[in-house]
């Protein structure tokens, strides 16, 4: 008898239209192209449309990546949406979703874990569909930050993009699938290091819109010096956890923050940064949509291929971190 796994089965991912350049950011705010590129490696960012919303992203990524699974929507047991920018309080976005791309059996929840929300999702898919009460899920990474940026503040409005990126986690043959994972948190850290208050209680009866609260607020250096910290730590967990070296990965598709966090992960790892996928020069960080954006634009430019083992590591506001090792 075969033995069976959880595994991601199709890959999709949606990135708006209008795409905004450095050299468009320096007409609006005192930055230059040459200030961002030194300092994120960021040279240009997707911005949605007024009319679109978080929701309608995640159903076009969500659809591309149900298409790649040769299902149908109908196929779809749950939806889990990770994202920090929600149409709504209430009803969950990846609601919104199942109505959108008429999933009519499934369950849906949303999932705020900021930029380690898309690996939290897969964990999450890999137990219950090893559990057996799952089949097909659909596990989405979505956001509009460029809606909650001030775009007076040269430090942060430059570094934030919007889209989606979505996989269909299934039964896979034991040899290809999730492995070994590593999540954690620690809300000890200072809130201030990365904040975005929105309409949540913790405002109370305060106009948000009124006293600007309703943006992202960072300390860039605490948030560097985590993310150093931090990324090359998960990333060997989930290797250890897998019963892999670092060897043994085609690719480490970290989240798109800063290419200097990258580099510095690279140093500590003893690895090229070859070894790195790295998109964020075109694609900004979108949070909890930039690993599945990036394995959807790693695998288009023959980066990734099935049967290729690789590493997905997040880190972010919280402050949380998750990795996780598969076998596309």
């Amino acid at each position: 008898m075969v033995k069976k796994n959880a595994g991601i089965i199709g890959i999709g991912a949606y990135l708006p239209d209008k795409i905004l350049t450095n050299a468009d950011l320096e007409k609006i705010v005192d930055t230059s192209d040459e200030w961002i590129v030194s300092r994120s490696g960021i040279r240009k960012r997707h911005v949605a449309d007024a009319n679109e919303a978080t929701s309608d992203l995640a159903a076009h990524a969500a659809l591309k990546a149900i298409q790649d699974a040769q299902l149908n929507p109908s196929d779809i047991d749950m939806v889990i949406v990770a994202t920090i920018t929600p149409d709504m309080m209430l009803p969950s976005t990846a609601t919104r979703v199942q109505r959108k791309i008429k999933v009519t059996n499934a369950c849906a929840f949303d999932i705020v874990a900021a930029c380690s929300g898309f690996v939290y999702g897969l964990t999450i898919a890999k137990n219950f569909i090893l559990n057996g009460t799952m089949k097909n899920v659909v596990v989405i990474g979505a956001e509009i930050l460029t809606r909650y940026v001030d775009w007076n503040d040269r430090t942060t409005c430059v570094l934030f993009g919007d889209g989606a990126g979505a996989v269909v986690v299934s039964t896979v043959n034991t040899g290809r699938g999730l492995l070994g994972f590593h999540l954690g948190a620690d809300g000890n850290t200072p809130m201030k290091w990365l904040m975005l208050p929105g309409s949540g209680s913790f405002n109370g009866s305060v106009s948000v819109a009124e006293n600007r609260k309703n943006v992202i607020t960072m300390d860039g250096k605490a948030i560097f010096k985590f993310g150093v910290s931090i990324l090359p730590d998960i990333i060997n967990r989930a290797l250890e956890r897998s019963h892999l070296t670092v060897n043994d990965i085609r690719l480490i598709i970290p989240h798109q923050a800063n290419i200097r966090i990258i580099e510095a992960a690279a140093k500590r790892l003893g690895v090229g940064m070859n070894k790195f996928y790295v998109n964020l020069d075109q694609r900004a960080n979108t949070s909890a949509a930039s690993i599945p954006i990036a394995m959807f634009d790693a695998r288009n430019e023959g980066k990734l291929q099935n049967g290729d083992a690789i590493v997905l590591g997040g880190f972010g506001g919280g402050l949380t971190w998750a990795s996780i090792a598969l076998v596309l």
